[in-house]
């Protein structure tokens, strides 16, 4: 009787470690979140070749250019505008890991004010319909920032989704976001490890009642 019982807890110890081993005691990197876009491309009207900014060179610019199309989704906010009221076009390339995911083409220059155009066709084949926006107001000054040769605009201060804002937004500084990342991180890793121990707590129950009923 006392091998049988034996080998009845070496069978759960084993299946206590294969649950153990299948939950993984998750790590914050196995809860790391997929790849985001991580380089911009401008080219248009005055540009010899291509501008290229990348998060790793220069995060905030990376964000400020970056913001100037992020938001574009949906299926539009006005009319196609007449071509004559449009301007120099800008066309700027999203990527990630030098792969190319989205393309927009950004007018600063139209009258009116900036216009932006989310084109049908997109690199990375998403289903997606033609539409016009309504550009920030700084859209000039972020293109300039970036090394478009653009005729300065007076600089424009107030947020909003087809209005104006500073060209480096103070929300767009890194750690606020990383702290807030690692935090999401560490929630996931704690609640994965609690389905650890609450696995573990009911097989040493389990064993606790096999070793009982064996020993009466």
């Amino acid at each position: 009787m006392i091998r049988g019982t034996k080998h009845r807890l070496t069978i759960v110890v084993a299946l206590m470690v294969a649950v153990g081993a299948g939950l993984g005691l998750a790590t914050p990197a196995s809860a790391a979140p997929a790849p985001g876009p991580n380089v911009v491309t401008i080219s248009g009207d005055g540009l010899a070749e291509p501008l290229s900014i990348r998060a790793d060179a220069d995060a905030e610019l990376f964000d400020a250019v970056h913001e100037q199309v992020s938001w574009l989704r949906g299926n539009g906010q006005t009319g196609s505008p007449a071509p004559g009221d449009l301007g120099p076009k800008y066309t700027v390339v999203v990527l990630t890991n030098d792969v190319a995911k989205q393309t927009f083409d950004l007018y600063p220059m139209a009258k009116g004010g900036p216009r932006a155009y989310r084109p049908a066709k997109q690199p990375d084949k998403s289903r997606v319909t033609a539409a016009w926006f309504y550009g920030r107001l700084s859209m000039t000054e972020t293109l300039q920032a970036a090394g478009v040769p653009l005729p300065n605009q007076a600089t424009s201060v107030n947020g909003g989704i087809g209005g104006g804002e500073r060209v480096i937004r103070e929300d767009s500084l890194t750690p606020g976001k990383d702290l807030g990342r690692m935090l999401g991180e560490l929630r996931g890793l704690l609640l994965l490890n609690g389905a650890v121990v609450v696995a573990i707590t009911i097989c040493l129950a389990g064993i606790s009642l096999l070793v009982r009923r064996r020993t009466r």
